[in-house]
C-alpha cells in the first residue's frame, strides 16, 4: 500500500501471503487427483446425522431398533472421521499453504474436538446402547451435529475462498 507521499507502508502487508509457498494448495494425499480427505469426509457427516436422527427417533418412538441404528451409524462415523481426519492431517503438515492459514488450523482444532465427541458417544453406547441414548446420547449427537456444522463451515471456507486441495488449471 502506498501513502500519499508515495512511499510503500510495509505494516500493512502480510508476509506470509508473500511468500511463494502459501499459493501451494493443492492436495497431497490423493488418489487419480481426487483429494482423500475430501472424498472421506462426507462419510463420518452423514453418520452424525444419521446417529442423532436415530436418537430423535428412539425418543419418539422407544424402538429398540433405532437405539442399534445409532450404536452403528456412532461407531462407523467415528472410525471414517478418523480415517478423514488422518489424511486431513497428513495435508495439513505436507502442504505449506494449507499450513500457513489460520483457518486451516481453526478446522483442525474443531474436528479433533468432534472426533473427540464422536468417540464418546459412540463409546458410551457400547456400554448399553438403549440404556445410552436418554438423555447423554442424545445430548452428544446434538453436540455432534453442531460441531459437524462448525466444521463443514471452515473447512468449506478453505475450499471455496482459498482453493486449498483444488487442482490449478495450470497442471
Amino acid at each position: 500500500m502506498t501513502d500519499s507521499s508515495g512511499t510503500t507502508d510495509t505494516r500493512l502487508r502480510d508476509p506470509i501471503a508473500d511468500s511463494p509457498a502459501f499459493a501451494r494448495t493443492e492436495s497431497k494425499v490423493a488418489l487419480a487427483g481426487h483429494p482423500i480427505h475430501a472424498v472421506l469426509v462426507a462419510f463420518p457427516i452423514a453418520l452424525t446425522t444419521c446417529t442423532f436422527a436415530a436418537d430423535v427417533l428412539y425418543w419418539w418412538t422407544g424402538d429398540a431398533f433405532w437405539a442399534r441404528a445409532g450404536l452403528w451409524a456412532s461407531g462407523a462415523g467415528f472410525l471414517l472421521g478418523v480415517l478423514a481426519g488422518i489424511a486431513g492431517t497428513v495435508e495439513l503438515l505436507m502442504v505449506p499453504g494449507i499450513r500457513a492459514r489460520a483457518a486451516s488450523w481453526t478446522h483442525f482444532i474443531i474436528a479433533v474436538m468432534l472426533l473427540s465427541i464422536l468417540g464418546a458417544n459412540w463409546g458410551y453406547r457400547l456400554t448399553g446402547y438403549e440404556q445410552a441414548i436418554l438423555p447423554y446420547g442424545l445430548l452428544l449427537s446434538t453436540f455432534a451435529v453442531a460441531f459437524t456444522g462448525f466444521t463443514g463451515w471452515h473447512g468449506g471456507k478453505l475450499v471455496f475462498e482459498y482453493q486449498v486441495g483444488v487442482a490449478s488449471n495450470g497442471k
